[in-house]
């Protein structure tokens, strides 16, 4: 296997690993990701949601692959990812990034050759983009609509 880096991001904060309640949507060159944030073992509320938003999108997924599938070798990065449920860049050569279906492209696609995996309980996410930000809040009604008939 080529050099492959992964690289954690998401440094004090993550989803929660029970009901992350995941959302995607797509604008332009832009993918946002949204989840309900872990409050035990980070500095975060109950209610509060977290975004990752992607810019310069080219392709995002969001793969069936779960913690479990994870553990007995059935995601391509099993043996090559630190460990689960947590968000990273993948850096190097990397010939396993289009071995699975799945990739849409953004509705306005750009080139990129940053890969970004987050590593969800019931997902996997990725996306191919020029830069990420996280940001967070508590959620509005709409959203608390959404999380709460995903509970």
């Amino acid at each position: 296997m080529p050099s492959l880096t992964f690289i954690q991001l998401n440094d004090n904060w993550n989803a929660d690993p029970n009901v992350p309640a995941v959302e995607v949507h797509a604008a332009g060159s832009v993918i946002q990701l949204c989840f309900r944030l872990a409050h035990w073992g980070h500095p975060a509320r109950e209610d509060e949601i977290g975004y990752l938003t992607f810019d310069g999108c080219q392709a995002w997924r969001l793969g069936a692959t779960n913690d479990e599938g994870w553990f007995r070798g059935q995601c391509r990065y099993s043996r090559l990812a630190p460990k689960w449920g947590e968000f990273y860049e993948l850096v190097g050569d990397d010939p396993l990034r289009d071995q699975v279906s799945g990739w849409r492209p953004a509705p306005i696609p750009e080139p990129t050759d940053r890969h970004f995996l987050f590593y969800l309980r019931d997902d996997t996410f990725e996306c191919l983009a020029r830069h990420w930000s996280f940001e967070r809040e508590t959620p509005t009604v709409l959203i608390e609509d959404v999380v709460a008939a995903q509970d």
